[in-house]
């Protein structure tokens, strides 16, 4: 009998995070092939709303583990919960986005269960033998790597972006169950007393679809508002070289690369930045990238799909001045 693909859906703000949604959207397709049943597992406290949606984008069932101690995610009781749950329904994959709670719960639901796991899978596809294969890069980007699980649950971590979002069937229904979460007490070593949440307009930067980046090129924080100002025109998250960060001309939460964030946008807009393969490990995997930097030699021109080689500081300006014209 099969035992079902489940998604551990992140929320926030009474949302659905659009990377759950996404793997929604491609494990639907999935479960059509294997015959299992598309599960939609949503940890959290006043999350019965979200079941609507997550039967719209392809959930078969949906378990609700509805909780004070879960309003707000904290290591102990997400693994104590989800742990219990999954040994108790032996499901043949569980899959989460990787994300900052993703990257954090992925491997400790792994270790619990005593079970292996892929992690920053750029690819997931069926399999007669092995059931799932995951793709993942090896080496900076430069190779990847293809995994299968030995043991049930397959457990894995996507990146945002990687899979197309499908179009909602708001028609569409699903199983709705409840489930307590019987979290142990020494699970629970941490109380989460507030969230303060920086506020900001624009998208979070790795589910963003357009990311503007700035690297050592901008010459200093000072001049950081061209990348800004052409990212607000479009709609865009703001990104950052390690370079930048380093020289202590944006905060750290805005790098790109192998030791900030990876990301995976449908455009990538490098202002700039050499393309050093720290960067490039952060970044490789956008479906557009445009580079923009003087330097005609410039590493980043290796692998971007459109080179402008110029001045940024004349060549951004006058995208952002085009682009108020087509919003």
């Amino acid at each position: 009998m099969a035992k079902g693909i489940w998604i551990i859906v992140e929320q926030s703000k009474s949302e659905i995070r659009k990377v759950s949604l996404e793997l929604l959207s491609t494990a639907r397709a999935i479960a059509d092939k294997t015959g299992d049943p598309l599960v939609a597992v949503i940890p959290g406290k006043g999350v019965s709303g979200l079941a609507g949606t997550a039967a719209a984008y392809g959930a078969d069932k949906v378990v609700l583990i509805d909780d004070d101690k879960l309003a707000d995610y904290t290591t102990g009781a997400y693994t104590s919960a989800l742990s219990k749950l999954i040994r108790k329904e032996e499901p043949n994959a569980v899959l989460l986005g990787n994300t900052a709670i993703g990257k954090d719960l992925a491997p400790r639901l792994a270790h619990r269960l005593g079970v292996g796991m892929a992690s920053d899978c750029v690819g997931m596809e069926y399999d007669e033998e092995s059931f799932l294969v995951f793709k993942r890069p090896i080496y900076g980007g430069k190779a990847f790597a293809e995994l299968s699980a030995c043991e049930r649950p397959a457990i894995a971590t996507i990146r945002p972006n990687t899979f197309p979002l499908a179009a909602p069937d708001e028609a569409r229904k699903a199983e709705i169950a409840n489930e307590s979460a019987n979290i142990d007490v020494e699970d629970l070593r941490a109380i989460v007393r507030e969230v303060a949440l920086a506020a900001s307009a624009r998208p979070e930067l790795i589910e963003a679809d357009i990311i503007v980046s700035g690297g050592r090129g901008m010459k200093g924080p000072e001049n950081f508002h061209i990348i800004e100002e052409c990212a607000d025109a479009i709609g865009a998250a703001v990104g950052a070289s390690r370079a930048a960060v380093d020289s202590g001309w944006i905060e750290q939460k805005f790098q790109v690369g192998q030791t900030g964030k990876t990301v995976s946008p449908v455009l990538y807009i490098a202002c700039g930045i050499s393309g050093s393969i720290q960067h490039l490990a952060g970044m490789g995997t956008s479906k557009v990238i445009v580079a923009i930097n003087k330097d005609p030699d410039a590493n980043i021109f290796t692998v971007c799909d459109y080179g402008i080689v110029g001045d940024l500081f004349t060549i951004v300006p006058l995208l952002t001045e085009e682009f108020k014209k087509l919003v």
